[in-house]
């Protein structure tokens, strides 16, 4: 990194910084206004297609809004469903991030099930480095994270800063609890992944999910019986 950019990455860590101490108490909508009045085209909203309500915010402030989807070739057939119905009558444009190698790639290179033997590595070469690099464009992105999600996601900022990728991270529902996603989804008949009403709480690859029970957090059946609670999207 240059001394141009260092300097450029320390201003836009401030104003994430400053951001997120102004909005705490803002709505969801004031928080992604200010992220589309800052940012333009340069902002993104991020969605696993679990539900589509920061994807549905979000068209409310920018229609058009790009909405960045990963396949990661692992997905439940009910998750591309899902994406393929808001790409179909959502006012928003879904891009879709696929990573450079297809499962039967990584498995010839790999070994098959490198998600049983090392999900560490197989959530990096097919989540994360596929969204860094899709995420280039961008300077800002939205997230779905809620503060009520689990222990690991309980100080959630509805604006931070991303080391990771050098970018602003927004979280415009960081505060909002599972009954306040019900009632917007309610309300506006926002799009909702199918496993969500079959004993799923957190849909990701289908590999590494499985249905929560009851007494649970939203996000334990997420790599059930192993120490991993994130993929290294967020954490």
């Amino acid at each position: 990194m240059t001394t141009t950019q260092a300097t450029a990455a320390a201003d836009l860590k401030a104003l994430a910084e400053q951001a997120g101490r102004d909005l705490e108490d803002a709505s969801a909508l004031e928080i992604l206004r200010w992220a589309v009045d800052t940012f333009g085209e340069g902002f993104c909203v991020t969605s696993s297609m679990e539900d589509a309500v920061v994807a549905h915010l979000a068209s409310r402030v920018r229609p058009g809004v790009d909405v960045v989807f990963l396949d990661t070739g692992y997905h439940f057939e009910e998750t591309i469903g899902t994406r393929d119905a808001v790409d179909a009558v959502m006012d928003v444009n879904v891009i879709t991030l696929t990573p450079r190698q297809t499962v039967a790639e990584q498995d010839a290179e790999y070994g098959p099930k490198l998600h049983d033997r090392d999900p560490d590595l197989c959530c990096a070469l097919r989540k994360v480095k596929p969204l860094e690099e899709g995420l280039t464009r961008y300077g800002a992105w939205a997230t779905g994270l809620r503060r009520d999600e689990s222990p690991t996601r309980a100080n959630t900022p509805v604006v931070g800063w991303d080391e990771k990728r050098q970018k602003v991270k927004v979280s415009p529902i960081a505060r909002w609890t599972q009954d306040d996603v019900d009632a917007y989804v309610a309300e506006h008949g926002v799009l909702t992944n199918p496993l969500l009403m079959d004993g799923y709480t957190s849909v990701g690859c289908a590999p590494c999910t499985r249905r929560v029970l009851e007494g649970e957090d939203a996000r334990a059946g997420r790599w059930a019986g192993r120490a991993k609670t994130e993929c290294g999207l967020h954490g």
